[in-house]
């Protein structure tokens, strides 16, 4: 067995090989908490959510970070528009950002470190670069000197003459307009820590060198976050924790964007989904399916009809559950998962592969029942909540237990008035009045329910939207 990733900096699929037998370390960059997240923020968590389970069912312990970035320009001028304390605007959509994990399903990290809980930390790592002819001191401001450090730009493979930074930033005292800043000096009405320096506030790229540093240590196994990530941020991580000493991380991994009309969803372009209104409309674990399906580095197109389509993919497969339960009662999953299932999991997380071998269980079940082959039914049910299991997505899971309670006073008013209309169809049908029969039928089609006819009698379901 060994688990295969696609290492961004390599350009290439590699075989994971941990730094330490039986443990895997993740760092992912989490969230800038300026805002309500949106469905583009909650996917990067959720697949390296599945990632995580997928080595935790390998039997590797997992040391998972995901930090919180709670100080930085934008949170800075959303307290000057909104008029309230920065804190406050951090604290609200932290929450926020923990409840739409939470909401789809995402394991909570070992550590969620806030970058002002840390600035000891980064005082420690500004000092030893300076020491080491890496960074520098102007005004109150503290810059990594991008000359200094032979390997800048290696993981985007950029050039550094074709680097340019915009002459407002409002950074002063640059030796190299390339330079980036690791400490901001205090400005009127900022927050600000002290240090040797003077007072001021962190940059945003070297909260996450001091925190892997911290939590991790000196090297660790992967690093991830989004695409967008890669140039300036990861590229400015890696410039720091390595002029500083550190080999920092093994492998790169990073997710793909959620697009509208072909732009990556964000805040800034006013194309964003927010996950609280998402999960109003949807149900959650619906939501987790569409989003964590796809293969992680691939784009995702945002619709109503995809979601519509994940939406009746997954209701096909909770109907299985479903006939197999009114059989046979609950079926526990197996204790492992089908080999073609590991085997796409294990080649860089193939879960659209690994996805495909749930479907072709599920059909396989479905014809076990047709066939009343109640062992076999049960035996692939057993094989689905497996394959689901690690992918966070098993409708019986105790985590989706809640979602199902929500909708329980709905449904069982529903399940009346549908049974009162079906009582009249069941009434035609033994009067052999078979218009009015599929009349009935077809007016509860047309209002999005299925109804389908088992030895026990009708049964409805709610069909797509």
């Amino acid at each position: 067995m060994t688990i295969r990733l696609y290492d961004t900096s390599a350009r290439q699929i590699r075989d994971f090989t941990p730094l330490t037998a039986g443990c895997v370390s993740i760092y992912l960059c989490g969230a800038t908490v300026q805002a309500a997240p949106h469905i583009g923020h909650i996917r990067s968590g959720l697949n390296f959510d599945m990632m995580r389970r997928w080595f935790e069912y390998r039997g590797y312990e997992v040391t998972f970070v995901r930090n919180v970035t709670d100080i930085d320009d934008k949170i800075i001028a959303k307290s000057a528009e909104q008029r309230r304390p920065w804190w406050s605007i951090g604290y609200e959509n932290e929450r926020a950002f923990n409840d739409g994990y939470a909401a789809l399903g995402c394991l909570p990290p070992t550590y969620e470190p806030r970058a002002t809980g840390h600035v000891t930390e980064m005082v420690e790592m500004m000092r030893g670069l300076i020491e080491r002819g890496h960074a520098y001191e102007s005004e109150g401001n503290v810059y990594f000197d991008v000359k200094s450090y032979a390997d800048y730009l290696s993981l985007s493979r950029q050039e550094l003459d074709n680097i340019r930074q915009p002459e407002s930033t409002g950074e002063t005292g640059k030796r190299d307009a390339r330079d980036f800043a690791m400490w901001k000096s205090v400005k009127p009405g900022e927050p600000s820590w002290e240090t040797p320096w003077g007072r001021g506030r962190p940059g945003w790229h070297l909260e996450c060198s001091a925190m892997a540093h911290k939590y991790l240590g000196e090297a660790f196994d992967i690093h991830g976050g989004g695409l967008d990530l890669i140039f300036p941020h990861h590229e400015n991580e890696i410039a720091q924790a390595k002029a500083f000493g550190d080999e920092f991380a093994k492998y790169w991994v990073h997710n793909a964007w959620v697009t509208m009309s072909g732009e990556k969803m964000s805040k800034s372009l006013g194309n964003s989904v927010l996950v609280s209104e998402m999960v109003k409309q949807w149900r959650p674990i619906v939501l987790r399916y569409y989003l964590g399906t796809p293969h992680y580095r691939s784009m995702i197109e945002y619709s109503e009809e995809a979601l519509r389509e994940a939406e009746s993919a997954f209701a096909r497969i909770e109907g299985f559950y479903q006939r197999v339960i009114e059989k046979a009662g609950v079926v526990e999953p197996a204790a492992e998962v089908p080999p073609a299932f590991a085997e796409a999991m294990d080649d860089d997380l193939g879960v659209p592969q690994a996805l495909a071998i749930v479907h072709t269980t599920v059909r396989q079940g479905n014809s076990a029942l047709a066939a009343d082959d109640k062992d076999a039914a049960i035996a692939r049910l057993s094989e689905v909540r497996a394959m689901l299991g690690v992918l966070g997505l098993d409708p019986l899971d105790p985590h989706w237990a809640g979602e199902a309670d929500r909708g329980e006073d709905l449904h069982g008013a529903v399940d009346t008035l549908v049974r009162l209309v079906l009582e009249q169809r069941e009434s035609a049908r033994a009067r052999k009045d078979w218009a009015t029969a599929d009349a009935i039928r077809d007016q509860l089609q047309q209002s999005g329910l299925v109804i389908e006819d088992s030895p026990t009698g009708p049964r409805w379901t709610l069909g797509p939207r």
